[in-house]
């Protein structure tokens, strides 16, 4: 009978354990965005969100904007998002500004981006990088002062990291290069899509030169201002979690026919500007 009982409780421990083993492989396997989101609300709670909005209130809530973001990304050094605003810029109601944070970077946010009824819509996509698992975040910030965030886990490594994807060499002599693109205008009052590619390496600080294995020190677009007829229609503040050569898509209504001024400054001071003419395509 002693024996019998010392095997019916090692019976009992090994179903137990199976039975948990295969729970635990099942949840590793595919865990839930919103689960993996749970983990990290300690961080985001004690340390983020006081210091980059103290006390202030923030709704989690997709009533106000559309965010996109791979769960598992291809490559942590080149992760598009993408943010699509649900209601149109007006002087009443408006979007003022947009921020990207990603929990586990080493500096998490990515950037600050600010908007004006001049814009029509809110929009905005972009490439970021991401260093770990992690979820990242948007929070919009509406001309009332309410917050309004809507977050994703996103699986990638090492993107603050990664080597360059060209010599040091070819970035240098490419070094501030902006291609300014609009879609074809049909109306003057309607939002015309806006593109600003940035040919620039934005070293973050973490990455290794090749040959000598010596961190490459950081080197990055800080600021951006983009603006129509002297009105800046889009303004960021920017850090070493956008990708190499940043590339944005917005939005602005232009109403007339003029000129585009783009400013780009970068942590070494180097300021660049492109200029485009506005002319309208209406049939």
């Amino acid at each position: 009978m002693k024996y019998m009982n010392t095997l019916l409780i090692l019976l009992s421990i090994s179903f137990y354990a199976s039975t948990f083993s295969i729970a635990l492989a099942k949840t590793t396997e595919n865990p839930k965005p919103s689960e993996s989101i749970v983990d990290q609300n300690t961080t985001w709670n004690t340390l983020l969100k006081a210091y980059y909005f103290e006390d202030k209130t923030i709704i989690e809530s997709d009533e106000l904007f559309d965010f996109s973001a791979p769960y598992r990304a291809e490559d942590g050094a080149m992760v598009p998002i993408e943010i699509v605003a649900k209601k149109p810029q007006t002087e009443e109601h408006y979007i003022k500004s947009l921020w990207i944070i990603i929990d586990k970077n080493p500096k998490p946010l990515a950037g600050k981006f600010k908007f004006s009824p001049l814009n029509g819509k809110a929009d905005l996509s972009m490439r970021i990088r991401v260093d770990a698992y992690s979820p990242v975040r948007v929070i919009a910030e509406t001309n009332e002062n309410k917050l309004y965030m809507v977050s994703h886990y996103v699986k990638s490594s090492g993107g603050c990291s990664a080597p360059a994807s060209s010599d040091a060499a070819t970035a240098l002599a490419r070094l501030g290069k902006i291609r300014l693109k609009t879609s074809l205008l049909k109306s003057f009052e309607q939002p015309v899509q806006t593109r600003l590619a940035i040919s620039h390496p934005n070293t973050s600080g973490l990455q290794k030169d090749q040959v000598t294995t010596l961190f490459i020190p950081p080197h990055y677009i800080s600021k951006i201002d983009v603006k129509f007829e002297g009105k800046t229609i889009f303004s960021a503040e920017t850090d070493i979690s956008i990708s190499e050569n940043p590339n944005f898509k917005f939005y602005f209504v232009p109403s007339k026919a003029g000129i585009l001024t783009t400013e780009i400054t970068d942590t070494k001071g180097n300021k660049f500007t492109q200029t485009k003419k506005l002319e309208a395509t209406i049939n």
